[in-house]
């Protein structure tokens, strides 16, 4: 198949009644060694059993998708083995078909099952198809929000569809620790991609009414099983190069990379690339295009570290005062306005240096809190995006960054490309 750049477009008209069914996660019980071994779960609740039963049948037996939670964000996910299912993925999310997709699995067993197309035999290791420098970190960090490239095996043994991987040598596979998307995994037999489910270019979804909003009418099904914990994608490393390199922050931190890697990744490199030339392959997903944006203008203000003036705080307000009123002058139509705060801003000072000024006294202010942590930050980031866009229908967003160490580094990447890299020093 040629795999050249092209962009699935939508109908409007709906094709799908979607179906949503609330999960349980609290009821799916896996053994410690089902994602190596691929040891189905145990499911107490029967609602959340029949749900993920029927989720599964359309995985494995059509070319449909099927939007279900996972620990970082909600996944959009079809077989990864079927190139009518990814197909579905790119037309149900309007995505263009060079940025690759990640695979995600239930167990070493199976990847080495369905993709290496390779039984398992006496005397060998679950772990052969794995190279030796990523095994310090699936040890310790699978399941969870951590995806590793591997070499895309060789034909006459590879099973996977080249949509998922744009047509390159690798592929991003990873093992989800979120109960409901490794069931659905396990209980379909069958590796998934899946890229957040989301409109493409819109902020990634953490709650299955984000699903809906962006969704609804373009997929079957969207399983319910509450709010994502992580709220950021996983962290995307390659250990293929060297220096291994980490491709694209998130659920975990480039700290914990170093820490629980071993000596190999001591000297793991940071992918800082603002933008990608045109024609050129990316590696990961979240490289290339427009993310993360909300449909208003969104201005990051990024920490000044430089800045040693004792005034600090009061200069900040007088700065964003100053900014909000050349917005406003500079668009008109500008009268509801969303500042989202994180370390510094605090809500006494922007109501008396901001929401009380007499300039403003047309406008509506709208002050969401992301969080006083870096783990707070993290997981509210996408779901206050989406509120202030969606729900309250602000005109203008003003992010308050943080420093870009932990999860910092993940938070910061994504504002940067929701805010399409206007980025104000603050």
């Amino acid at each position: 198949m040629h795999l050249g750049r092209y962009f699935v477009t939508m109908i409007s008209k709906a094709i799908f009644d979607t179906k949503v069914l609330k999960v349980n996660p609290l009821s799916i019980h896996f053994s410690p060694t089902a994602h190596l071994d691929g040891s189905l779960p145990t499911i107490t609740d029967p609602e959340t059993e029949a749900a993920l039963l029927e989720a599964a049948k359309i995985i494995r037996d059509t070319d449909e998708t099927v939007a279900f939670p996972t620990e970082t964000v909600y996944g959009l996910g079809g077989s990864a083995l079927n190139d009518n299912s990814v197909l579905s993925i790119y037309k149900a999310k309007n995505r263009p078909s060079d940025n690759p997709l990640i695979t995600h699995i239930s167990s070493i067993d199976q990847l080495n099952r369905k993709i290496f197309n390779q039984a398992h035999s006496y005397g060998a290791s679950l772990s052969d198809n794995i190279p030796a420098i990523y095994r310090p970190l699936i040890s310790n960090l699978w399941p969870g929000p951590l995806t590793i490239l591997l070499p895309v095996p060789l034909s006459n043994h590879n099973t996977l569809s080249k949509l998922t991987t744009a047509d390159q040598s690798t592929f991003a596979v990873r093992i989800p620790a979120n109960p409901v998307a490794r069931a659905l995994i396990a209980l379909s037999d069958t590796p998934i991609a899946a890229p957040s489910a989301n409109a493409s270019t819109r902020p990634s979804p953490t709650l299955a009414s984000h699903v809906y909003h962006d969704l609804n009418g373009k997929i079957p099904m969207i399983l319910d099983g509450g709010a994502c914990n992580v709220g950021v994608e996983s962290t995307v490393v390659d250990g293929l190069c060297n220096p291994p390199m980490l491709l694209r922050p998130g659920g975990f931190t480039y700290e914990e990379i170093i820490e629980l890697g071993g000596e190999a990744w001591s000297l793991c490199k940071v992918e800082n690339k603002k933008t990608v030339e045109k024609g050129e392959k990316v590696r990961t997903p979240g490289m290339k295009y427009r993310h993360y944006s909300p449909s208003a203008k969104v201005i990051l203000l990024v920490p000044d570290t430089s800045d040693a003036n004792n005034n600090k705080k009061e200069n900040q307000m007088k700065s964003l005062n100053r900014m909000i009123k050349s917005e406003i002058q500079a668009d008109k139509t500008v009268n509801k306005i969303a500042i989202l705060t994180s370390l510094k801003l605090q809500d006494s000072d922007l109501q008396s240096q901001i929401v009380e000024d007499s300039d403003f006294s047309s406008k509506t202010f709208i002050i969401e809190r992301l969080g006083r942590t870096g783990e707070e930050i993290q997981a509210n980031l996408f779901a206050a995006l989406r509120k202030v866009d969606e729900i309250d229908n602000v005109d203008l967003i003003f992010v308050e960054g943080t420093n870009e160490d932990g999860e910092g580094l993940a938070v910061m990447n994504r504002l940067r490309k929701a805010a399409a890299n206007n980025c104000i020093l603050f």
